[in-house]
């Protein structure tokens, strides 16, 4: 970049503006599929592990085990290894190993995991007085979860769609480097092997931007729905 007036290095950017453009459709692909894939199983899973826990609404010992240390394996996964491991799985579903649709399953798996951890933490720190009350009114316990638990925890909920969407841009970057598309596969390609140190910076303040702009939304949406 210090070779390059500010002048070259737009002009450079601005002929490669249909890479750029396609690299940042690539990374919207797999952001628009798996954070909404991520927050709905990662929510079931989450519930799952909140309610058979102790002394809560559906207690099951052996089933909580079984999520708990399913959670913890899925997680202990590095991304890119993940990654690899996954690629006959992708290949059987999507019909490839690799592009934005192939990493999006990759990404769903890995964030619904990661997320069913936050859902649960955010359902523990609900006041049990609440459920308690809610029981006492002669609430099942579906609707204590639907109806009661969620709506106090909304919040706290959103925090956390908010640091799932921010991982799994940054997983997205690293998606790139084995196939993936997007930014990441951009950044390598041009600013790593090619050493267009331009591309890079750019690319790097792209993703900036992208992750003030989502925690400023989050912040902004959970300040709205916070009770307190």
């Amino acid at each position: 970049m210090s070779d390059l007036t500010l002048a070259q290095a737009v002009d450079n950017l601005w002929g490669m503006k249909s890479e750029i453009l396609k690299a940042t459709w690539e990374t919207c692909i797999m952001m628009g599929i798996s954070v909404p894939v991520s927050v709905f199983f990662g929510t079931l899973l989450g519930i799952g592990m909140f309610a058979t826990g102790n002394h809560m609404l559906f207690y099951n010992r052996t089933a909580n085990k079984v999520l708990d240390n399913v959670i913890n394996l899925i997680r202990a996964f590095p991304f890119v290894i993940l990654m690899v491991a996954m690629g006959p799985l992708t290949l059987l579903v999507i019909g490839k190993s690799i592009g934005p649709y192939a990493a999006s399953l990759i990404l769903s798996v890995s964030g619904m995991f990661y997320f069913a951890r936050l859902v649960e933490q955010n359902l523990r720190e609900v006041p049990r007085g609440i459920i308690e009350a809610a029981t006492s009114m002669g609430a099942s316990p579906t609707a204590i979860i639907f109806k009661v638990l969620l709506s106090e925890a909304r919040s706290g909920m959103v925090l956390s769609i908010t640091v799932l969407s921010i991982g799994i841009l940054s997983y997205s970057a690293a998606a790139g480097m084995i196939g993936g598309g997007g930014l990441g596969d951009l950044a390598v390609r041009y600013g790593y092997h090619r050493f267009q140190t331009d591309m890079m910076v750019f690319i790097v303040a792209v993703l900036v931007l992208a992750v003030i702009v989502i925690q400023s939304l989050g912040n902004l949406i959970a300040r709205k729905l916070d009770k307190r």
